[in-house]
């Protein structure tokens, strides 16, 4: 049935899936809400009817029963006042902020109402319903990447799915030293060097040839003994790089000299020719690649790395003897990949793309959002082992909702772990999803808003598609507007500085007094406007333009921002002076502002809340 009903979406409406900006949906939310609730009280009484009720009339009539819930409701309207005052409106489109926009009304329906049940989905048993939806979640990642054997499911957020791939990677390539001493003959003839340059693939095929008492033998000698971690050698990453693999490499025991961070080029997505030397001196130095990872949206620039020249380079090296595990952090633009499915999952040529694109009406302008570069990293996607998947930021879910996806379903094996009182190997339960994960207990709340998120919104053009094409196409607007823009205030003139063209839909830039040659006064100019436009100067409720802020610092990204320090009239000496860019960052997420009409009308209205927090700026920095 929910097929059926995924895949009609011939006269989807994205407006009816949003509460709205303005509360137009309230009613349909309420509705739904008391419908839902109701559903789930008549559930409760109608199971095991000859059941006397245990909380009698009396009882509620008590003192201490009406005391007690004018407690309870006196604590709820504080909770209620702290978060109207201390919450930021994200569900506005003059929210230009942190990866917050409006969600999906029917993924909060959906975990409101799983709530109620409170099923856990670390076990089959605790949550039969929700861990249904898991398994069917995972299946629908993989589907997303075109993983045709592969599998995946719902973690806490997108560092919880990185520190996963950095275990299946330090798992997967110790295997082969960890045969080489349970059963020899399955790697003989091979150094130890080349047991270290495996593919996953062919190792995986070896582990999956032998009975269990062997795969159990192999995996005790394996990384997860504590054996050979430091001979497995180096986790590359782009500058860019989120913060959370520095805890992975932490935690999963890696170690944090064994991470290394490659130069991005100036538009802020990895170096492949960077990424080869740096790869061929460490294999000069016979210091094997334990893996790579590409980002497909950066947090900070949403730079989409070129995934498929790192295929390249892997099959190149390959045929070298040196081979890497591949990562893509996709936390960030996985749900992209939408854009480039069709119905069926295929994966559309790039020259019928913007047909089809309009033809769904995923863009409002007949335009090329989507370069090429952009294209062929996202197909490359699916040469990667793991990808990391957040439904709570382009999947439109309320947090918490991470992800991750595993091209070879058969490599959870190497990470699982089988409590018995949790999990019974003879049960004829479909999932054991707990034996294959990072996490103990989690929310089946979650699974029923991503899954719900799903069949409302297919993975494909007909779905996600429309709603990703909204939010590029909104940023594409805002990197226009942000363009053409300056200011005279006072007499100065202000001028507007984009960083780059989005990939995706971050937009980054800076404002600098025009003929200011004082890099630290714009860095102070940017800082204050940022404090200006945030929750920093309260009440943020009352705020008219809100937006985020981040430095690009020499000791992160080398000296990659250097050119567009540059391109602002500063020089090589302030760039070293300084160490590092204030920048200005729009994450727009808004499903709002994609219509031109709808843009123009804000458009004023941040133009005017800029112009008022600059005036104040410069009026205090005289």
């Amino acid at each position: 049935m929910t097929d059926n009903i995924g895949n009609n979406n011939d006269n989807l409406n994205l407006d009816a899936l949003f509460i709205g900006d303005k509360a137009e949906n309230a009613d349909l939310f309420k509705t739904t809400l008391i419908k839902l609730v109701n559903e789930h009280m008549g559930w409760r009484k109608n199971y095991m009817p000859q059941d006397e009720p245990l909380i009698s009339e009396d009882e509620k009539t008590s003192e201490s029963f009406k005391s007690t819930v004018n407690k309870m409701n006196a604590v709820l309207d504080e909770l209620s006042v702290r978060l109207r005052t201390n919450s930021v409106p994200w569900h506005s489109p003059r929210y230009f902020g942190h990866m917050n926009s409006e969600t999906l009304m029917p993924s909060i329906l959906a975990y409101t109402y799983a709530m109620l049940w409170n099923g856990n989905n670390v076990a089959y048993e605790s949550s039969p319903g929700t861990s249904q939806m898991e398994e069917e979640v995972g299946k629908d990642f993989a589907k997303l990447f075109n993983f045709n054997h592969g599998w995946g499911h719902i973690v806490a957020d997108g560092s919880l799915a990185n520190m996963e791939g950095l275990w299946y990677a330090r798992n997967v390539k110790s295997l082969p030293l960890a045969m080489k001493e349970v059963k020899p003959e399955l790697v003989e003839g091979k150094s130890d060097w080349e047991l270290l340059n495996m593919s996953v693939d062919d190792i995986m095929d070896i582990l999956n040839s032998q009975d269990d008492k062997t795969i159990d033998a192999i995996k005790a000698k394996s990384a997860r003994g504590g054996v050979d971690l430091s001979k497995l050698g180096k986790w590359l990453v782009p500058q860019t790089k989120h913060y959370s693999w520095m805890k992975a490499a932490d935690v999963v025991g890696i170690g944090l000299d064994q991470v290394v961070p490659v130069p991005v080029d100036d538009n802020y997505r990895l170096d492949v020719n960077e990424l080869e030397k740096t790869i061929n001196k460490l294999v000069a130095e016979k210091t094997p690649i334990l893996g790579v990872v590409a980002v497909a949206g950066s947090t900070e620039e949403g730079a989409v790395d070129p995934v498929d020249k790192v295929v390249e380079l892997r099959k190149k090296l390959m045929k070298q003897g040196t081979y890497f595990y591949l990562h893509v952090d996709a936390a960030y633009g996985a749900y992209a990949r939408s854009l480039f499915l069709d119905e069926d999952g295929n994966f559309i040529p790039y020259d019928k793309l913007q047909e089809v694109h309009q033809k769904y009406g995923d863009f409002q302008e007949n335009k090329e959002y989507i370069s090429k570069d952009v294209y062929n990293a996202f197909k490359a996607i699916s040469e990667a082992e793991t990808v990391t998947v957040d439904p709570h930021k382009m999947g439109y879910v309320p947090y918490a909702a991470g992800g991750i996806a595993i091209r070879n379903i058969t490599m959870r094996n190497i990470i699982s772990y089988f409590a018995t009182y949790v999990f019974d190997k003879r049960s004829k339960a479909p999932s054991m999803l707990g034996a294959y994960i990072l996490e103990g207990s989690k929310a089946g709340a979650t699974a029923a808003a991503v899954w719900t998120a799903h069949r409302v919104l297919p993975l494909n053009v007909s779905g996600y598609g429309k709603l990703i094409g909204r939010s590029i196409e909104a940023a594409n607007r805002y990197y226009d507007f942000l363009n053409d823009l300056s200011f005279d205030i006072n007499g100065q003139k202000i001028e507007v500085n984009p960083l780059t063209k989005p990939d995706f839909n971050m937009v980054d830039w800076t404002f600098n007094v025009k003929g200011n040659k004082d890099f630290a006064k714009m860095n102070s100019l940017n800082l204050a406007f940022y404090q200006e436009a945030s929750f920093v100067k309260g009440p943020i409720y009352n705020n008219d333009f809100i937006t985020s802020h981040t430095d690009f610092a020499k000791d992160g990204y080398g000296d990659s921002p250097e050119a567009y320090v540059k391109s602002l009239g500063f020089t090589h000496d302030d760039w070293e002076n300084e160490k590092a860019v204030g920048i200005l960052r729009a994450c727009v997420l808004t499903p709002l502002l994609y219509d031109k009409d709808n843009f123009a009308e804000y458009a004023g209205k941040i133009k005017s809340a800029m112009a008022e927090k600059l005036s104040k700026i410069l009026n205090q920095m005289k």
